[in-house]
């Protein structure tokens, strides 16, 4: 019964332990589904759930009829027009990133776009290349198809076919990556396997995509610079491909440095305007659409190419070219990288589609995203483009611009196919210099994340920690192996976490029936002679010991030290009364000699295994109390401790070996006549102890109590039990039931006896 009284609240109940909690109130019997069962049901068909699957499939199907055309049409047109401009930039720049011929780019901003467009959940996000996942391809592209000399026009190679040229040969190997990374992603989806993006943490995705950004830096100053640098795939790769910038950076192209300064310096300032001022201006200002005009056609009127030996887009196709089909032959070497691949663009794609979902209040599928991701990349890659995700400023601006649904992707799709179909060759004088500059006025946010270390060791250490060392691994191995790397620290740190808990030892706060650190608040009482103490962590075989070095050390004491101390005292006792040596008188002990040593020998012949074994008096015709002094200066250490409660509100699991090193331990202690109780635990957590034969003569399932405060009343109605003057009989019948009084006493309501808790 719980009563109100202000802001206060009185509870009067029994003390619960889980044995008379389950006695007086009965667990109803639960059928829990086979495996047989939920396979019948996952296979069952009905019209509501054949319903449900198509509208999951096709998400489509649900916002399309339901979209307002008056209200929402022109505001998607708007933003679909200007995030098709950036599409159409970004598309160009990133191809660059691939190291494939520009124009590819675009085939990646068109197709999954219409893929998404009915496939995916989010209304708000732009799918398409994404400089991250760009770098990720190029560097396998790179690496199946290397060149010496980035002049050299052709690479024999007999596992191509007729793809002759070097370009051909990076365009087949990028949409090999991205048709393989498309079907990971696609059989994720089915196989309902979105949650794994819960293991790259927001710290993990935040270096990660900071180091891709350096990466991405120096990947586009050979552009700026024009330079000649090999390409490089392997750890350090960046430091090596500085090196070859430096080495001659005397052949630096003066045209293409001074453009794309320039073309850095107003993206950096206009951007700066459009952030601080986006309350008042309308849509932000196109700076990227605005530089690439203003660029091309001052390369093309004063003729740049010819004039200041630049390097241009070039040959633009006009149309489409006829699917290919990926090189299969190549799948077993670049599975590793496709995954790779697959996980992050799912991740990057679903952090955003989150935020947004969350801003607007909408649902998102994360299984639907993989397949709508999957399909996109398949059906890029086999026209030829590569692996998308989507950018965070494409994405901002499709929805600063007042994009309402993905209506806004499919206009900003058909800018691309203008460009594709009609415009695509105004874009040819357009220096690679400005290509290279655009993205990097891109990566701005991705750079200052390194403001995320300060905020993040103020929030918790390990984040800054998994934060620095993602970076450090994507900067020194690459991109692939750094992703691998970083994602195996981060489970480590979790490890760490849980190997090396914070366990704390509690007591009572204000003498109420509220427990917490005692190091914590000043106004803390310890019941004499109980100790509490918390883990805050599962206890499994890796952290076994640690449990309990720090069990020992919030006690005080051994409790094995102690036993075996006690069990050779018993000995030496044992053999003075045998001797007739030792009486007992109602004062205590009295020796007959002055002293008694064991032998050399005897001492030697002291097993382990038996002085670890129970203490047993019952031979004896008096009881030994352990903290008075004993005879013939026989020394055991004294405790005080009688009672030991363990807080497991926190343990969610343990594993067979945890449960045999916590059975030592509760042993150990009992053993040392130390009451142990286990409190916080749930009921399957019992019965799993159950199953595992946990419980025995010595170890009893009576130890559990629903909480801390019924451990500690139980506790102190046993001790005052011991003393009181009712006979045994009287103890049996009578039924007890305590309340906890405002100034902490004890009250027995049916019984009238006074029981004042000291604390």
């Amino acid at each position: 019964m719980i009563e109100p009284i202000g802001n206060q609240y009185v509870v009067a109940r029994p003390v619960y332990s889980a044995n008379a909690f389950g006695e007086e109130h009965k667990k109803k019997q639960r059928r829990h589904k086979t495996f047989l069962g939920h396979l019948k049901q996952c296979c069952s068909c009905s019209t509501q759930k054949a319903k449900r699957i198509a509208l999951s499939l096709f998400p489509i199907a649900s916002w399309l009829p339901a979209y307002r055309i008056k209200e929402w049409l022109l505001s998607d047109i708007v933003s679909g027009i200007s995030t098709g401009l950036v599409a159409v930039l970004q598309g160009l720049a990133f191809a660059l990133l691939v190291n494939i011929p520009p124009g590819y780019g675009l085939y990646a901003a068109f197709f999954p776009v219409i893929i998404y467009f009915f496939l995916g959940t989010s209304k708000h996000i732009s799918v398409g290349p994404f400089p991250v996942l760009s770098m990720m391809v190029g560097a396998v592209v790179v690496k199946l198809a290397p060149t010496a000399n980035t002049d050299d026009l052709t690479v024999s190679n007999s596992s191509m076919g007729n793809d002759s040229t070097l370009d051909d040969r990076r365009v087949m190997v990028a949409a090999t990556i991205t048709v393989l990374s498309g079907i990971i992603q696609l059989l994720m989806g089915v196989l309902q396997l979105g949650f794994v993006v819960i293991y790259l943490s927001e710290s993990l995705i935040s270096g990660f995509t900071t180091a891709a950004a350096i990466h991405v830096l120096v990947s586009q100053l050979k552009f700026m610079l024009q330079l000649t640098v090999p390409a490089h795939t392997d750890p350090f790769s960046l430091f090596k491909g500085l090196i070859s910038i430096f080495s001659q950076i005397e052949k630096t192209n003066i045209a293409d440095l001074v453009t794309s300064l320039i073309i850095l310096l107003v993206v950096f300032v206009v951007k700066e305007i459009n952030q601080r001022y986006k309350a008042k201006l309308p849509v932000p200002i196109p700076v990227e659409l605005i530089m690439t005009v203003i660029a091309t056609g001052v390369s093309y009127g004063f003729d740049f190419k010819n004039r200041f030996k630049v390097a241009v887009v070039g040959e633009m196709k006009s149309g489409f070219q006829a699917p290919i089909n990926p090189d299969v032959q190549t799948f077993q070497d670049i599975i590793g990288d496709c995954f790779g691949i697959a996980i992050v663009g799912f991740a990057v794609a679903f952090s955003v589609a989150s935020v947004y979902s969350l801003k607007y209040d909408y649902p998102l599928n994360g299984n639907q995203e993989l397949i709508a991701l999957g399909v996109g990349n398949i059906f890029g890659g086999s026209f030829r483009g590569f692996a998308v995700s989507t950018a965070l400023s494409r994405s901002a601006v499709q929805e600063s611009t007042g994009g309402k649904t993905q209506i806004a992707g499919l206009i900003s799709a058909i800018i691309v196919l203008i460009v594709i179909l009609a415009i695509g060759f105004l874009l040819e004088p357009l220096q690679k210099s400005v290509l290279a500059a655009l993205a990097l006025g891109n990566l701005k946010g991705m750079l200052m994340q390194f403001t995320e270390i300060r905020r993040l060791w103020r929030k918790d250490k390990y984040d800054c920690l998994i934060w620095i060392m993602t970076f450090i691994f994507a900067v020194v191995l690459g991109l692939g192996l750094g992703l691998a790397a970083s994602v195996a620290f981060q489970l480590l740190t979790i490890v760490f976490r849980t190997q090396f808990p914070k366990c704390s030892t509690l007591a009572n706060v204000g003498r109420s029936n509220i427990y917490k650190n005692r190091k914590d608040y000043s106004d803390m009482y310890e019941p004499e002679g109980v100790k509490i103490f918390r883990c805050p962590s599962p206890i499994y075989f890796a952290n076994t010991g640690f449990f309990k070095r720090k069990l020992i050390d919030a006690v005080g004491f051994s409790p094995l030290r102690i036993l075996r101390k006690r069990n050779k005292a018993l000995k030496k006792i044992r053999k003075l009364q045998k001797k007739g040596l030792l009486q007992v008188t109602p004062k205590g002990f009295i020796c007959t000699v002055d002293g008694f040593k064991d032998s050399d020998e005897e001492l030697d012949n002291d097993k382990i295994e038996e002085l670890d074994q129970p203490i047993n008096t019952t031979d004896l015709p008096f009881q030994i109390d352990w903290n008075a002094d004993l005879p013939l200066s026989i020394v055991v250490p004294k405790i005080s401790l009688h009672s030991l409660i363990l807080d497991f509100s926190a343990v969610s699991f343990l594993d067979v070996s945890s449960m045999r090193g916590l059975k030592k331990i509760l042993q150990e202690f009992m053993r040392i006549q130390v009451d142990v109780y286990i409190v916080g635990t749930d009921d399957d957590f019992i019965e799993k102890l159950a199953r595992c034969q946990f419980f025995d003569d010595e170890v009893k399932d009576s130890i559990f109590f629903l909480t801390i405060h019924d451990a500690v009343l139980h506790i102190l109605m046993k001790k005052d039990y011991s003393t009181s003057k009712f006979n045994p009989s009287q103890e049996k019948e009578a039924k007890y039931d305590f309340t906890v009084n405002t100034n902490g006493g004890l009250r027995s309501r049916e019984c009238g006896v006074s029981v004042e808790t000291k604390f």
